[in-house]
């Protein structure tokens, strides 16, 4: 495969990823070219290029923003550590020490506790060598200067105790690590030890750092430690002259010092906290019974939380502008990018019936996913269909998806929006899709938008983060609520929300596939940030470390919200069973169809064969399918509309309906369960939800110009929920 050179020409962010009328907007813009930049603002209506849709559709409204600025590149540290602030020294032997479980060495420095100026070459540093032996730098100097290393190498993935002495009044150097747990019960620990020069006494750096060695000529961090630090200290003689316990503050931004001198400090770029220590024991799994056992954080080389660059221009939103989504397009000589965000309508108003719930927390959870898969026919197809030719592959310098593993193998847990958002880009290619255009989660849901707006139907676009802030509140004025393609990521909030709304006559339109399937949490202090801890089932791209289940932002047992007790069954009537390659079958209809509660669904269709057609991988039935299940919730008076069929053997049943190779936990057997199903039903209040349970539905809504047996169901069903007049629940 052919990879293309890293830093994309032109490319940006903004602070968040939607906004109000009246609020404003940052954007921090790098560009590598010459020329300046342009940003106009345009909206979006439908962002797939495929000939056989209808194409990418955009309002230019550069006549409410445009603006000229001039080119720069920025720059941004990619890894995780920590800051600290300088430790007074009394008279002494200094000993530093630290408790690491390394994970990774691949060749290069990896400082554990660093107060080291790589651009002046002084200062003290405890850490691994290239070879993974534990290693101590003393330096006046970048021509004065001692390193000692050990003779064997620290463990990986095992506690060890590392420690440096600098005794000053003998001057010597000494270095050690003890294995913590050895695999048979003893070990000798190692020990290695030198004099040092005359008048080798370094100045030491004002900042000093934890799992990074420090900034060097370059302007960037260096030696990023892969893998868990606990408990690092500083002791003078038998004085505790500074201690971090990690076990305190840790769904915070702050490292808490425990000794005399108060130095508490900060992470940088999000490592994982919350992580088991060298003392935990298995007993306990929730790290807010035993915190003491969860003092560790894992730092990685691959940490991406905030780019930190310098906002280029700002736009505040008119008080008129309507609910959407639009794009900030960027133009810098020939190169263009498109930074996308959305606007729900003022608080406390509406300007529709009718919302669209944009998946944000899922959008964000892939946001950059470097698919195992790619290849270069990856890029021959979207050049076929004029896709944009973005690849996360190509650019690691701008972090990877929380489907993506650190460079150590660990999984990646955290997601940030401050950064370059490939993913989210309009026309995105996100699968190799030879019978359709590959698209999915936002450049899928615009076939949705595309669809609301041939139809002409009105409506309002909320995201996931203003329903986690606000509640229920914020969509109860809608007669209908829609979500797309693929709502797969949920906070506690917006479920209850969601619930809530369905529960008091709210109608609920579930368009997808694998929805409200895990749980994820946001930072308080960070925003931008969101937690996925994959453990104990589910279809999942890495596994959670035993002991690790419970989020760190919010102290809530993560995973599946099934393992939780709240299947997407309970909510929706149907939850995910069965995930495929990216292909689309068709429904037929069952029936229930023709039962008088719910025939106006199927007004002005012939046949009993729905959606074998479409832009998601050619039907509307594929990839990620959910049915009923009455034992995980889905209400006894639901009615089972239309069931797919013909999938092929390359679609498999999820891990947690699986008993054995041969029982399933429903009963049936396991070909029989690779289905999607259209579900119905009413609510007590009035209100009704209506669920396609498929990744692939919403792809097959442009066909034909928005005008096939698919769309016209969905506009029956969309109508009638708009219409004010209550549902009588049987």
């Amino acid at each position: 495969m052919t990879r293309k050179p890293a830093i994309l020409p032109l490319t940006g962010y903004a602070d968040r990823l939607s906004a109000r009328p009246g609020e404003t907007l940052a954007f921090q813009i790098s560009s590598e070219t010459n020329a300046d930049c342009e940003a106009r603002l345009v909206r979006l209506v439908s962002a797939d290029p495929n000939p056989d849709g209808p194409g990418r559709i955009e309002e230019d409204l550069g006549h409410i923003f445009a603006t000229r600025f001039a080119a720069r590149p920025q720059h941004h540290d990619v890894g995780s550590y920590a800051v600290l602030p300088a430790i007074a020294l009394p008279p002494g032997p200094v000993t530093i020490s630290a408790r690491i479980w390394p994970t990774l060495v691949a060749g290069a420095e990896r400082a554990v506790f660093s107060a080291f100026d790589p651009a002046t070459g002084q200062g003290i540093s405890l850490g691994l060598d290239a070879d993974g032996r534990a290693m101590a730098r003393l330096a006046s100097g970048p021509d004065h200067s001692v390193v000692l290393r050990s003779e064997g190498a620290v463990p990986l993935r095992r506690w060890s105790r590392l420690w440096m002495c600098w005794d000053r009044e003998a001057g010597r150097l000494r270095l050690g690590f003890e294995d913590l747990r050895p695999a048979f019960g003893s070990a000798t620990p190692v020990d290695a030890q030198t004099a040092l020069p005359p008048g080798l006494a370094p100045d030491l750096p004002a900042a000093w750092h934890l799992a990074a060695l420090g900034r060097g000529t370059d302007g960037r961090m260096h030696g990023f430690f892969n893998g868990k630090i606990e408990a690092p200290e500083i002791r003078v003689g038998e004085t505790l002259c500074a201690a971090w316990d990690f076990s305190r503050g840790i769904s915070t931004t702050t490292l808490t010092e425990t000794g005399p001198q108060g130095a508490h400090g900060r992470i940088v770029n999000m490592p994982a906290r919350a992580m088991t220590g060298s003392g935990w024991t298995g007993r306990e799994t929730c790290w807010r019974h035993a915190p003491e056992q969860y003092g560790a954080i894992h730092f990685h080389d691959t940490d991406l939380a905030d780019c930190g660059w310098e906002t280029d221009f700002t736009f505040t939103l008119p008080a008129d502008l309507r609910s959407g989504i639009y794009a900030m397009r960027l133009t810098s000589g020939a190169q263009t990018d498109s930074i996308t965000f959305f606007v729900p309508p003022p608080k406390s108003r509406r300007t529709a019936d009718l919302c669209v719930l944009m998946s944000t927390f899922t959008y964000a959870v892939y946001v950059n996913f470097d698919r195992p898969d790619f290849d270069d026919s990856y890029r021959d197809r979207a050049e076929a269909l004029g896709m944009e030719p973005l690849f996360p592959s190509d650019h690691p310098e701008y972090g990877y998806s929380t489907y993506n593993e650190h460079s150590d193998g660990s999984g990646i847990c955290h997601a940030s929006l401050l950064r370059p958002l490939m993913t989210l880009r309009p026309g995105y290619m996100n699968q190799n899709d030879p019978h359709g255009s590959g698209l999915r989660h936002f450049s899928a849901d615009m076939h949705l938008i595309a669809w609301l707006e041939a139809r002409g139907i009105a409506y309002d676009i909320v995201t996931d983060h203003e329903l986690d802030a606000e509640g229920e509140a914020l969509i109860a004025p809608y007669r209908c609520l829609l979500t797309g393609s693929h709502p797969e990521y949920h906070t506690e909030a917006t479920l209850d929300a969601l619930l809530a709304y369905r529960n008091t006559g709210g109608r609920l339109c579930y368009l997808g596939g694998n929805g409200f399937y895990w749980r994820v949490a946001r930072h308080a202090e960070a925003p931008h940030m969101i937690e996925i801890r994959r453990g104990e089932g589910g279809i999942r791209a890495w596994a959670s470390e035993p002991g690790e289940y419970y989020n760190a932002f919010d102290g809530a047992y993560g995973g599946l919200w099934r393992r939780q007790g709240r299947p997407p069954q309970a909510l929706a009537g149907v939850g995910f069973l069965a995930q495929g390659t990216f292909e689309g079958s068709y429904y037929r209809l069952r029936p229930a169809a023709r039962d008088p509660r719910a025939s106006w669904i199927f007004a002005g269709l012939d046949g009993d064969i729905l959606g074998d057609f479409g832009l998601s991988g050619g039907g509307a039935a594929g990839f990620e399918l959910d049915r009923a299940d009455p034992l995980l919730g889905t209400p006894g008076h639901a009615l089972i509309l239309a069931r797919s069929e013909a999938h092929s053997e390359r679609f498999i049943l999820v891990h947690e309906e699986q008993l054995t190779h041969l029982k399933t936990l429903p009963g049936e057997p396991q070909a029989d369960l690779i289905r999607a199903e259209i579900v119905f039903f009413e609510t007590p209040a009035g209100g009704a939800v209506f669920s396609t349970g498929s990744i692939t539905f919403c792809g097959s809504l442009p066909v034909a110009g928005f005008a096939n047996p698919v769309a016209v169901m969905l506009e029956n069903v969309v109508r009638r929920f708009l219409d004010p007049a209550p549902f009588a629940m049987p």
